[in-house]
C-alpha cells in the first residue's frame, strides 16, 4: 500500500474518531490501533512519522482540554506579536515572506479576466484543492470531511468570473513547497478589504500559539465586528496557510471550522505536538 500524507491521515481520522468516541474509556494503544484495522506496531510507526510524539501523549492534545490549556498558556495578543515579531518564530512566516492581496476592484469584479489552476494534492490533513494564480497560491480546501464536490463548488464560487483549469503541472511546484519544504512559495490572497485585515491578523499567531476571535477584532481596530471576524475567519480561501484554525472562542470551545471540526482538532494537535517534539 501506498503510505501518502493523505494515507497518514486517514488513519489518523479514524484513530481520532475513536479516541473522541471513547475518551472517557482512555482506550490503549491496542485498542486505538485495532480501531484503524492496523497492528499496533505499524499503526505506532505510521502514528510517529505523522505526529512525531507518542498516541498517549497525542490523545492529549485533541481534547477541548487542550484547547483550554493552549488558550491559557499559549494565548497570543496580537498587537503584542506584531511589535515583538513573534509571529516570526513560525514556520509558515518564515515560508511566505511575500504575499499580496488583490484590489479592492479586482474583488468587486469576481476574478473576471483571472486564471486560476487547480488540482487535488496530498496533504498532513488529507485531501486538499490547491489553487494558484501566476502570483501564488489562491486557494487551499481541504475535502476529508465535505467531499471532493463540494470542495470544488465552494472554492470556484468564490471567484465566479475567474476561469477555472485542472493543471496538475502548474499546482506541483507550490504543493512542493508547501507540504515538502522544497522550494519557495508565495500567497495571492483574494478578498474584500475587511476580510484581508482578518487574514493579515491570522499571519500574526505563531505554530502551536491560538487567539479568539474576539481578539482578532480588536487588533484590526473592529472591537465590536466579533461576528462580522468570525465570517471573515470562515471565508479564509487558503485555509491552514494562513492559521484560521488557531481561532477559538472565549470560552476555549474550538468553534467552527469551514473544512470540519476533525480537520481544525487535527491540524492543532498536529502542532502542538510538532512544536514540543521539535
Amino acid at each position: 500500500m501506498s503510505e501518502t500524507p493523505s494515507y497518514h491521515y486517514g488513519v489518523m481520522a479514524r484513530a481520532i474518531d475513536y479516541i473522541g468516541a471513547e475518551r472517557n474509556a482512555q482506550p490503549t494503544l491496542e485498542d486505538v490501533a485495532a480501531a484503524t484495522g492496523l497492528s499496533p506496531a505499524h499503526f505506532q510507526r505510521i502514528f510517529s512519522q505523522w505526529v512525531g510524539v507518542s498516541p498517549k501523549r497525542y490523545q492529549q492534545y485533541l481534547t477541548l482540554d487542550h484547547a483550554k490549556t493552549l488558550l491559557a498558556e499559549r494565548f497570543t495578543l496580537l498587537d503584542t506579536a506584531a511589535e515583538t515579531g513573534l509571529s516570526g518564530t513560525g514556520r509558515l512566516h518564515d515560508l511566505f515572506l511575500r504575499w499580496e492581496a488583490m484590489t479592492p476592484g479586482e474583488y468587486a469584479q469576481g476574478g473576471a479576466g483571472l486564471t486560476l489552476r487547480w488540482d487535488w494534492v496530498e496533504t498532513p490533513f488529507g485531501e486538499a484543492l490547491l489553487m494558484v494564480t501566476d502570483r501564488g497560491i489562491a486557494g487551499l480546501g481541504f475535502s476529508s470531511e465535505t467531499g471532493r464536490v463540494a470542495t470544488l463548488a465552494d472554492m470556484t464560487a468564490r471567484w465566479p468570473k475567474a476561469e477555472f483549469v485542472q493543471d496538475g503541472a502548474a499546482v506541483a511546484p507550490q504543493a512542493a513547497a508547501l507540504f515538502r519544504a522544497e522550494g519557495a512559495a508565495s500567497l495571492h490572497l483574494i478578498g474584500a478589504p475587511f476580510q484581508i485585515k482578518v487574514w493579515e491578523a491570522l499571519l500574526l499567531i505563531p505554530t502551536g500559539h491560538v487567539t479568539t476571535y474576539s481578539e482578532i477584532a480588536g487588533a484590526i481596530g473592529h472591537p465590536k465586528a466579533v461576528r462580522a471576524v468570525g465570517t471573515a475567519v470562515g471565508r479564509n480561501p487558503v485555509s491552514w496557510l494562513i492559521p484560521c484554525h488557531r481561532a477559538l472562542r472565549k470560552s476555549g470551545g474550538l468553534g467552527g471550522y469551514h473544512w470540519g471540526l476533525p480537520v481544525k482538532r487535527a491540524m492543532l494537535a498536529w502542532e502542538a505536538a510538532r512544536l514540543e517534539a521539535g
